[in-house]
């Protein structure tokens, strides 16, 4: 994960990883990493949307 990502690019990642996951022919370990992984991607996306409203209530 590159902090430089786009949220457009993170949510991609996160989106391949939620398919991925719900495919459910993975094995124990590899759910687990991408679930971590998910979770950290989810954050990212999480920030960015802050961000957003805040910009969003300034402008306003």
């Amino acid at each position: 994960m590159n902090e430089k990502e786009t949220f457009e690019e993170s949510m991609k990642k996160l989106d391949a990883i939620v398919k991925e996951l719900e495919n459910g022919d993975i094995p124990l370990e590899k759910a687990v990493e991408l679930y971590s992984e998910g979770v950290k991607l989810s954050a990212v996306c999480r920030k960015y949307i802050d961000e957003a409203k805040i910009k969003i209530t300034e402008v306003q």
